[in-house]
């Protein structure tokens, strides 16, 4: 039987420190950060990040990210960290931006994926800061998830498919952004976005700095290219049920889309994710409506969207469409989910 400790009011000491005898004893553990929920091991021994590609299923290609509690951490991952990096780091940590920097070479090589460089962030949720803290060893996290299937926002969307395959639970409750953590490298003095999150393209601009979006942000990544972040490679986020992204347009050519697929389509069972103020449009078209949130609220939208493609699979339809959006600050990351969701199936 699995521990699961619920830190969602408080944080045990007792219970801390049951946790960090996991972590440092090698163990891996399910916890929650602000963006998704983690698989975390001690991110400079082989043998503890092993078990988090194998709870996960994950190719060992797929780059890890690290992460910190404090500046003085970030000394065991590199020392090599640029102007540019600094400003970043400045503004957004702790935050949802992980950062690609050289490698010192004391954290494994899986966790680099046998590459020069890792991603290490600094969580801004203190149940994650004060695990990491405790434990005073940077800690390799992907999502919580087995690979290929949506991240984990709550313990309970994750829990029976990692059950048994990790040694400790930490419930803190549902995550505050819903979507990964923005992926940036910074190369002659230009901030590329390998993985958009919610810290935008525009967020970063509004820095002064050039910022540019990773060619692979709204395209595959070819089999045998190496990639240096996680969500660039691989299957991602997608629910066993056929889905089919709807690219973004005005109100009615959304729907008169829907409407063509339907009836082209009249021997499915369809189902249509869409925003809060189009399921009006859908009550009469003998189709399953699942309100995503408002248009006006892509955090909304960021908070629901792994939990909505986890129960497209409860819907028992042949085929679910999915309502597209602006390609802007966080809709950038919310339709780069949603593309790899869908597998490359755009109406």
């Amino acid at each position: 039987m699995n521990n699961i400790y619920d830190f969602k009011q408080n944080v045990k000491k007792s219970e801390l420190d049951q946790i960090v005898k996991i972590i440092n004893s090698g163990g891996i553990i399910v916890f929650p950060t602000e963006t998704v929920y983690g698989i975390g091991a001690d991110a400079t021994r082989d043998d503890a990040v092993k078990k988090i590609f194998i709870a996960k299923g994950r190719p060992q290609d797929n780059p890890l990210i690290v992460h910190i509690s404090n500046y003085n951490m970030l000394e065991k991952v590199t020392t090599d960290i640029g102007d540019i990096e600094r400003r970043l780091m400045e503004k957004f940590w702790p935050g949802p931006l992980t950062i690609i920097l050289k490698s010192n070479n004391n954290v494994s090589k899986l966790v680099t994926a046998g590459l020069s460089t890792v991603g290490v962030r600094m969580p801004g949720n203190d149940i994650a800061l004060k695990i990491i803290g405790a434990c005073n060893t940077p800690i390799a996290a992907p999502s919580a998830n087995v690979s290929g299937k949506p991240s984990g926002t709550k313990l309970e969307d994750i829990y029976d498919e990692l059950k048994g395959k990790v040694d400790a639970f930490v419930d803190g409750g549902e995550t505050d952004i819903g979507i990964e953590s923005t992926v940036v490298k910074v190369e002659n003095s230009v901030v590329k976005i390998l993985r958009p999150g919610k810290i935008s393209l525009e967020d970063i601009e509004d820095l002064g700095i050039k910022v540019t979006l990773d060619e692979h942000v709204f395209k595959d990544v070819k089999h045998d290219e190496k990639v240096e972040s996680p969500g660039m490679k691989h299957r991602h986020y997608a629910p066993n049920t056929k889905t089919i992204l709807i690219e973004f347009d005005k109100d009615n050519i959304m729907v008169d889309k829907v409407d063509k697929y339907i009836k082209e389509n009249p021997s499915l069972k369809i189902a249509i994710v869409c925003f809060k103020e189009h399921s009006i449009y859908y009550i009469n078209k003998n189709i399953k409506c699942i309100e995503m949130g408002s248009v006006n609220n892509q955090l909304e939208i960021s908070r629901n969207i792994f939990s909505i493609l986890r129960f497209i699979d409860k819907l028992d339809v042949d085929v679910c469409l999915i309502e597209g959006m602006k390609k802007e600050y966080i809709g950038t990351a919310i339709m780069n989910r949603l593309i790899r969701a869908c597998e490359y199936n755009i109406l």
